[in-house]
């Protein structure tokens, strides 16, 4: 990341695009091995279980019907009663496992990329062996921020569904119904990408400054102020990307039945191949759009106390970036 701080304000979506490649395409070595290591397998897993949960909830259907054509009170219905079940905590077991390696992979992830970025950006030696190492003290952090996330976003979704209760009771069936349901679900998204947005910022700000948990949600709330268009746009690019793989996914390889085995491998090896790739792209982008709210907002970096405090990481315990080295100096707009 050669380019001067108080340019990188002026980056817009290709600006941020580019500065995410160049990136990656100077420093491959390193990232390949992150890829490797984290994205590869979190990619694996994210694809697997679509195909494993299909197979375990198509189970679950074909002897729920075969249960509601046997006779109550029979061997084989008490038969069918406990098969159900062993088949739906094996299903919720499955999930289960996969949502805490999703969760621990995907944390880690973000640590080992954000920390890296934050070497290269500060000229600070960086191999991969020193990343695994900082990874799990940068972890805890990380998680604190995914849980209070989580907690908001548990909550906003209880109040839309209070909402729509609301609505239902009072206005679904009048002439104003439809209006105000299309207003409330476009509330509702657009309430829900700004909060998605500050959480992946958040992660950024939970690795290189001394907030986490919800002190990170409301700094990255300040810091995307300004950027929000651009914010809005890569984001959402990203997700569609990642919507359009997981649907190819879905309807080639997990429901493809009728192309044949070699084409669903194929297939599905082609996704897997666009999913690590847009996964590290993703979290170099979130990364890079961090050191431009910065910029955007005349909080100059000082790289030195930067980089010992990243020093802090190889010497033991964690010691956090205190704000007054993330932001040393305000310097003036030209």
């Amino acid at each position: 990341m050669d380019r001067e701080q108080e340019e990188m304000q002026f980056l817009g979506v290709f600006g941020i695009y580019k500065e995410a490649y160049k990136v990656i395409l100077t420093w491959r070595k390193i990232f390949s091995q992150i890829t490797l290591a984290l994205i590869l397998p979190l990619s694996f897993i994210f694809l697997a279980h679509m195909e494993v949960s299909n197979l375990l909830f198509s189970k679950i259907i074909h002897t729920d019907r075969e249960l509601d054509h046997t006779r109550e009170g029979t061997e084989n219905y008490h038969k069918l009663l406990q098969l159900i079940s062993k088949e739906r905590t094996y299903f919720w077991l499955f999930e289960a496992l996969y949502l805490t390696f999703f969760l621990i992979l995907s944390l880690m992830s973000t640590a080992a990329v954000v920390y890296t970025i934050a070497c290269i950006y500060t000229g600070k030696e960086v191999s991969f062996n020193k990343v695994l190492s900082v990874v799990p003290k940068v972890w805890k952090r990380l998680m604190v921020t995914f849980l209070c996330s989580f907690v908001a976003f548990f909550v906003y979704n209880i109040v839309a569904m209070i909402v729509i209760f609301i609505w239902a009771f009072f206005i679904g069936n009048t002439v104003l119904g439809f209006p105000t349901l299309f207003v409330i679900l476009i509330s509702y998204l657009v309430g829900f990408i700004y909060m998605t947005i500050i959480w992946h910022l958040a992660s950024v700000v939970s690795v290189l400054e001394e907030s986490c948990g919800f002190g990170a949600v409301v700094k990255s709330h300040g810091l995307i102020k300004g950027k929000w268009g651009v914010a809005i746009v890569v984001f959402f690019k990203l997700n569609i990307s990642l919507v359009i793989i997981e649907r190819v996914f879905q309807a080639l390889v997990v429901r493809g039945w009728s192309l044949g085995m070699v084409n669903r491998v194929s297939y599905g090896i082609v996704c897997f191949l666009l999913l690590f790739k847009l996964i590290l792209f993703g979290l170099v982008i979130q990364t890079v759009i961090y050191f431009v709210c910065k910029s955007y907002h005349h909080e100059n970096i000082d790289k030195s106390a930067l980089s010992d405090h990243l020093e802090v990481y190889d010497l033991g315990e964690y010691v956090p970036l205190k704000a007054k080295d993330v932001q040393l100096e305000h310097y003036d707009r030209v």
